[in-house]
């Protein structure tokens, strides 16, 4: 990630592309390939001169600092799929290419997963 006079210099040469463009372009980048807006606009920030507080990576966490949390909460999407996202699986500590058994209970509409190991 170019922060300083070298993120001023990259974003002015890719001035004439979207702001996702201009942040990919600099490095703004997260592991699963989402632009890292609110990074990329600090930095910028910061290399015009201006402090910001320490409110960045290590805050105190309040909710309109958070970033992307895991609610425990999702919907059935339009074509029937029920999504349970990377969040809940990390949390479980379930691997790719484990297999469970799928259990439903029809009368309290609970969904359980049994490991076949």
């Amino acid at each position: 990630m170019l922060v300083g006079k070298e993120l001023l210099a990259k974003s002015k040469l890719l001035s004439k592309k979207s702001e996702d463009e201009i942040a990919r372009g600099c490095g703004y980048i997260g592991p699963s390939g989402r632009v890292l807006r609110k990074s990329f606009y600090r930095a910028l920030i910061e290399a015009k001169g201006y402090k910001l507080s320490n409110s960045g990576a290590g805050r105190s966490r309040n909710k309109s600092s958070r970033g992307r949390q895991a609610e425990f909460k999702t919907k059935v999407h339009g074509n029937g799929n029920l999504l349970i996202g990377h969040a809940y699986t990390k949390k479980l500590g379930l691997e790719p290419g484990q297999e469970y058994k799928i259990d439903l209970k029809k009368d309290s509409k609970i969904i359980s997963l049994t490991p076949l190991n």
